[in-house]
Formats: structure tokens, C-alpha cells, sequence
């Protein structure tokens, strides 16, 4: 029999996405089985718009945070909260998308990985320059030799038994120190190609502030995972 599949989802004044991406993976639990498909939790990290009352309908367990204590405590939150040995990070904003996700879990099923990290299509919008694209990838590969071309991809899947051999980064880098941390702990992590879509920023000011940050997070996560390895 093959395991269960806990998805946990964090969210933050998600109110206008997150039915829409609930929605999905309801259609996905009755097309596949909910015996597998048995856990949907969504951590609502402090939203300050709707986000809590209209996830509340759709998730198995909600965890609402008193206020924004970032991703990586979100994650944190949830998974910890999860039953089964399959765990699944995605975004609230998937929309209809979101019911791809049995792609996502099937290397772990089939070709015994322990992490599954999603790469997601071209967009024709223009977005940044790719700085902070770069920064990863050659961060993760200078820190475990792991050769990423979706470091920071939020969509995954892994084991549990991976989440509790290490510690969760924060912000904007968690991603690559969830990378950097899988790899030199021995684990197996795959890419694989998902029609996932989500919300894309822009050649606008929001959009360059954004990637300033996150630019900031993944230094500072590289930093620490220089100093600090895990092993």
C-alpha cells in the first residue's frame, strides 16, 4: 500500500488565491483516493486579510499564527502538524494548477527519492535579471556540489524522515538551505518538469523590492550555511 500524502500549505493575506488552489487539490483527493490524499493543512502566518476564514472550509487542519513569523516558521508549523511520511510544501497561489501535484509526489513513490523539487514552465513575462537565480545556484553547488536548475522553487516533496534530520532556514532562502542541507546529508533529490503557474512579479518597483529581499535572504542564508554546516 502506498504511503499518505500530508500537503502543507503557508499562506499570508492569501484570501483572493488560496479557495482556488484549495479547490484544486480537493478535485485531485477525489480523483485519486482520499485514503491517499488525507491531509491538507494550511498555516495561515498572520494574514491580516481573510486567508484564515476562507481556508477554514477547505483544510483538514488550519493553523492560524497571531502574527507573520515567515515561511520558514510556517513550514515549520505545519509539517510537524502532519501525520503521514509524505510531506508536500506548496504555494497558495497555484490556482487550478495545484492538482498537478500527484507529479510532484510520484519520484518519491516510484523511484525511491526522498525529495522531489518542481521546475516550473517558461513565462513569457519578463521578471528580473536572474541575480538571485544565479546566486543560488552557484551557492548550492559551492556549499554541496548539487547542480540545481530550480533553487528556488517552493513546490517539493520529500520524506518526513528528511524534515527531521535538519533545521528549517527563514525568509526567502529556505529553499536553498532545505537544498544545501538534503544533499550533504545524503539524501536523493530529483527536478522534475510541472505545468505548475503562480503569481510572477514584474519589471516594476513591487517586483524589484521583492527580489531585493530575497536576494538579502539567500545571501545571508548561504552565509550561514558556510559557517554553520550541517555536517
Amino acid at each position: 500500500m502506498q504511503p499518505s500524502v500530508s500537503i502543507i500549505i503557508p499562506a499570508w493575506n492569501e484570501d483572493e488565491k488560496i479557495i482556488e488552489t484549495l479547490h484544486s487539490l480537493h478535485v485531485l483527493r477525489n480523483r485519486e483516493g482520499k485514503e491517499k490524499w488525507n491531509e491538507i493543512i494550511v498555516v495561515d502566518d498572520g494574514s491580516e486579510d481573510e486567508t484564515y476564514e476562507k481556508a477554514k472550509e477547505w483544510s483538514d487542519i488550519i493553523i492560524r499564527h497571531s502574527q507573520n513569523m515567515g515561511k520558514g516558521a510556517s513550514l515549520e508549523s505545519g509539517w510537524k502538524k502532519a501525520k503521514n511520511e509524505i510531506i508536500v510544501f506548496l504555494d497558495a497561489d497555484l490556482g487550478p494548477t495545484a492538482n498537478l501535484t500527484s507529479k510532484l509526489v510520484a519520484p518519491i513513490l516510484e523511484d525511491d527519492m526522498d525529495m522531489a523539487i518542481a521546475r516550473f514552465p517558461k513565462v513569457n513575462k519578463k521578471a528580473g535579471f536572474g541575480f538571485v537565480k544565479k546566486l543560488a545556484v552557484n551557492g548550492i553547488y559551492w556549499l554541496s556540489g548539487y547542480k540545481t536548475t530550480a533553487p528556488l522553487s517552493g513546490q517539493r516533496a520529500m520524506r518526513k524522515s528528511l524534515l527531521e534530520s535538519i533545521s528549517l532556514s527563514d525568509g526567502f532562502g529556505i529553499e536553498v538551505g532545505l537544498t544545501i542541507d538534503a544533499v550533504k546529508k545524503g539524501f536523493q533529490l530529483c527536478e522534475i518538469d510541472i505545468a505548475f503557474k503562480h503569481r510572477e512579479t514584474g519589471r516594476d518597483w513591487a517586483g524589484f523590492k521583492h527580489r531585493g529581499k530575497q536576494f538579502i535572504s539567500v545571501s545571508r542564508t548561504l552565509y550561514h550555511k558556510w559557517r554553520d554546516p550541517v555536517c
